[in-house]
C-alpha cells in the first residue's frame, strides 16, 4: 500500500471510530426515555404500542 492509501485509511478508521465514540459517551450522558413516562419494560414483557 502507497503511504497516501494508509494515510487515507487511517483518518477514515478515527473517523469511524471516533464518531461511535462520541456516540457512545452523548447517549451515557442523554439516555434514551419513553415518551409516555411509564416504567421501562423489562424482557419478556410485553406491552401494547400505544395510537
Amino acid at each position: 500500500m502507497t503511504p497516501l492509501a494508509i494515510l487515507f485509511m487511517i483518518i477514515a478508521m478515527l473517523v469511524i471510530w471516533g464518531g461511535l465514540v462520541v456516540a457512545i459517551v452523548f447517549l451515557a450522558k442523554h439516555p434514551l426515555e419513553d415518551d409516555d413516562g411509564a416504567p421501562p419494560v423489562q424482557p419478556g414483557q410485553y406491552r401494547a404500542p400505544r395510537r
